[in-house]
């Protein structure tokens, strides 16, 4: 381990699921969480039990005063002023984990000659105990400048994670990348489960069923690439099969109807690229589906 990395006292100011997830991760890695601070005493009791060793601290500006490296894992919306309200040194390594917040918001740090980065790792933290699990192997959005960046780098590697250097500016495009294999992947399973719910089914069922397809979805896109990866009726050309799934949504789930025309959409440049759909037939697929969701929309 870098020892420089390795003598850094590291704190942390809020003490949320990131919190929970990052610091145990940090201790596990040999690293020194020293201290943390939260208004609310719930999470900072689960901090505390997640990482014994850490000094809980009644006042934000003591993690600071304690610390080396600190990381403010607050609201985003909250990182501007809970930065701007504490007392900077140059000795000092700030760090945000929002995944689509610039660095600016750590401009009052900067100014005070302390070193600023950002570390987002591209996790799903509703349970840090699931998290801490899934990191190894995650990736990790980082943006910060020279040395800096390599400790980010090498903090990232400590943990089992993959550090991928973020340019500045393309934080909040990054970030939306990850919520279409997130939290709108959510929103579609929840889709699914819907409609499994029309006919009877609960959801335990509904995802008992799904979660081998979408493992074997994840698994077939690993193996050959997006297009690849891809089955299913756009790729094959099946016309019929497209038109009876609209009917049927249509019918009894229009808004659902909707949201299938628009993926359809998208999936046939990828039937084109995996060479099982034909130029003419994606032309007869294009036109059923942006006809219906014409009439769909003048029947609304």
């Amino acid at each position: 381990m870098n020892r420089a990395l390795a003598a850094l006292r590291i704190g942390f100011i809020g003490a949320g699921r990131v919190a929970q997830t990052l610091a145990p991760a940090f201790a596990r890695a040999g690293l020194n969480v020293a201290a943390f601070h939260n208004r609310g005493a719930d999470a900072a009791q689960r901090l505390g039990s997640r990482i014994p060793s850490a000094r809980p601290m009644t006042d934000a500006q003591h993690v600071v005063d304690s610390c080396d490296m600190v990381f403010l894992t607050v609201s985003d919306d909250a990182i501007l002023p809970v930065c701007r309200d504490l007392r900077w040194e140059p000795r000092h390594r700030v760090v945000h984990c929002s995944g689509a917040t610039e660095l600016a918001a750590l401009d009052h740090a900067k100014s005070a000659g302390a070193a600023t980065g950002g570390f987002h790792p591209m996790q799903m933290f509703a349970n840090p105990d699931v998290a801490l699990e899934g990191l190894r192997g995650c990736t990790v959005g980082i943006e910060a400048e020279g040395d800096f960046r390599r400790d980010l780098e090498l903090l990232a590697t400590r943990i089992g994670c993959e550090p991928l250097a973020l340019p500045a500016g393309a934080r909040a495009l990054y970030h939306a990348s990850a919520y279409y294999v997130g939290p709108f992947l959510i929103a579609l399973l929840k889709e699914g489960v819907e409609l499994w719910k029309s006919f009877g089914a609960s959801e335990a069922d509904a995802l008992r069923a799904m979660m081998p397809l979408l493992r074997g979805t994840v698994a077939a896109v690993l193996d050959g690439g997006l297009a690849n990866g891809m089955g299913g009726c756009v790729a094959r050309g099946d016309v019929g099969t497209i038109l009876k799934h609209l009917r049927a949504l249509d019918e009894r789930f229009p808004p659902s109807g909707a949201l299938y025309r628009e993926l359809a959409l998208r999936n046939v440049p990828l039937g084109i690229e995996r060479g099982t759909l034909s130029a003419p037939r994606a032309a007869e697929i294009e036109k059923l589906l942006l006809r219906t969701r014409l009439e769909e929309q003048a029947a609304s």
